[in-house]
Order: C-alpha cells, then structure tokens, then sequence
C-alpha cells in the first residue's frame, strides 16, 4: 500500500465508521448538538471529544492498553445516555461539560481501536494510518453537525419552542434507544 493509498483508505474507513456504520457515534454527536446548537460551541465539543478519542485510540491500536469491549460498548451508551438527560435537565453547557465529553472521548476511542483493530492497520505507517483513521472520523463528525444544523438547528433553534418541541423530544428518543444498548449490551456481551 502506498502512503497515498494509505491516507485515502484510513480516512475513508474513519468517515464510515460514523456514517453511516457508526449509528451509536452519531447519536453521540447528536446529544452534543442538541443542548447548545451553536456552530462554534459543538464544534469547540467535537474537536474535545476528538483529541480524547483520538488520545485512547493510539494507546489502544498500538498495543499499550487493550480495551474490554464488553466493559466499553456499555460504557458507550451509558455516555450517550447521560449525554441525551443532560440534554433534558440543562438548559446550557456547563464548564464541566468538557471534561466529560473528554471522558466520553477516551471511552468511544476504545470502541474505534475494536473496529480498528479488525480491520487491521499497516506496522509501515502507523501513524499515518492512525491519523487518517482519525481526520475521517472527525469529518464524519463534522458531517453530522452540519447536517443537524442546517436541517433543524438553521430555522428552528430561535424559536421559542425549539427545545420543547425538538430538544427534549428528540433527546428523550435518544435516552430511550441507549438505555436499551446499555442493557442490551450488559445482558449479551459482543
């Protein structure tokens, strides 16, 4: 494989990781968009949860920690549990927002060094590999974002409504399908 071929696959392999394979990642995002819709704040969260993921996913991938994925696929949807109450309970980001999005970070990463590590990654170019994996995981992100916004957020988010009739019902959806992974995936292990 070539450096080239390498960048182009392992992007493309972390873009479709969240869309359309990553259906639990996008639910993530989701939840981080909902409680402030405001480009640059999710952004601000996205490229947070990025450096986290992106931290525990090259511990992972190069052997240094080797994740239980029947302990992370859990802890995964516990976060976007959590993530899709807060959404409910808030009605704006707290500073401590950002560490947990950090530690939901470090957890998803975990779950990426699963697919990662199926899919296999060259010894030649690790990093490189590494990287692109990641710049398209990132763009998938961005992807998501930016489709939430200008389908809903765009026209609605200054409504007075907004959170009542958007947010919290779509939250609430968003809660109900976690707390069923959680349990799923407690009671049947991958």
């Amino acid at each position: 494989m070539t450096w080239l071929d390498c960048i182009f696959t392992y992007f493309q392999l972390g873009f479709t990781h969240v869309i359309p394979l990553g259906f639990d990642h996008i639910l993530f995002i989701l939840t981080l968009f909902f409680l402030s819709s405001n480009v640059k704040t999710m952004l601000i969260q996205c490229s947070i949860f990025t450096l986290a993921h992106s931290f525990s996913l090259a511990l992972a991938a190069s052997g240094l920690i080797i994740p239980n994925a029947n302990i992370v696929e859990p802890l995964i949807a516990l976060s976007i549990l959590f993530t899709a109450i807060e959404n409910i309970v808030h009605d704006k980001i707290n500073p401590w927002r950002l560490v947990l999005i950090f530690g939901f970070g470090l957890i998803h990463g975990l779950g990426f060094a699963k697919a990662l590590n199926e899919i296999g990654m060259p010894k030649n170019q690790f990093f490189t590999s590494l990287l692109s994996f990641n710049i398209g995981v990132e763009m998938g992100q961005i992807t998501v974002i930016l489709g939430a916004y200008f389908l809903i957020s765009k026209w609605f988010s200054q409504k007075i409504w907004y959170k009542e009739r958007i947010v919290y019902p779509i939250s609430t959806i968003i809660a109900c399908v976690a707390l069923y992974w959680v349990i799923e995936r407690i009671l049947f292990p991958i």
